[in-house]
């Protein structure tokens, strides 16, 4: 596989996405999204995109494996309130090593951008607790459609 070239354009024609409504206990004292919310959105639409691949957390997590956030960047664009719907999107980008990277926007439902999240995520061997030598070959193996992950 070629190393990875951060202006390269994602394999897949469109990103896997998840809508989600803000709820207002999600609010800070300001009235808006707090800023945690963010990374649970992005972790939700992490285990969705997973499962739409056909891993669901439990074959996962019995093969002995989970995945491990190892660096996060938060780029916030414009504000979220209470009652917003967003679209929080998924795009895998795999390279050579232990650790791919993930780009996910979160953007209200009138396609304005609100977050935009870069990750470094590695697979954890749960037993071992190092991470996998080549994770998207091992995601590939689990998947019943390698295709929603980039693969």
């Amino acid at each position: 596989m070629p190393p990875h070239d951060p202006a390269a354009p994602s394999p897949s024609s469109s990103p896997f996405t998840v809508r989600v409504t803000v709820r207002e206990y999600e609010l800070d004292t300001r009235g808006h999204l707090n800023q945690a919310v963010y990374l649970q959105y992005c972790e939700h639409a992490l285990w969705e995109v997973l499962r739409a691949a056909g891993i669901p957390g439990d074959k996962l997590l019995a093969g002995g494996v989970g995945p491990a956030q190892l660096e996060c960047t938060l780029r916030f664009r414009r504000e979220l309130q209470g009652g917003d719907e967003v679209d929080v999107s998924c795009v895998f980008e795999w390279g050579e090593g232990k650790t791919f990277r993930l780009r996910q926007d979160i953007r209200r439902a009138d396609g304005t951008l609100a977050c935009e999240v870069t990750g470094v995520i590695g697979l954890l061997d749960l037993a071992r607790r190092s991470l996998v030598p080549d994770p998207g070959a091992h995601l590939r193996e689990l998947a019943e459609h390698p295709e929603v992950l980039g693969l």
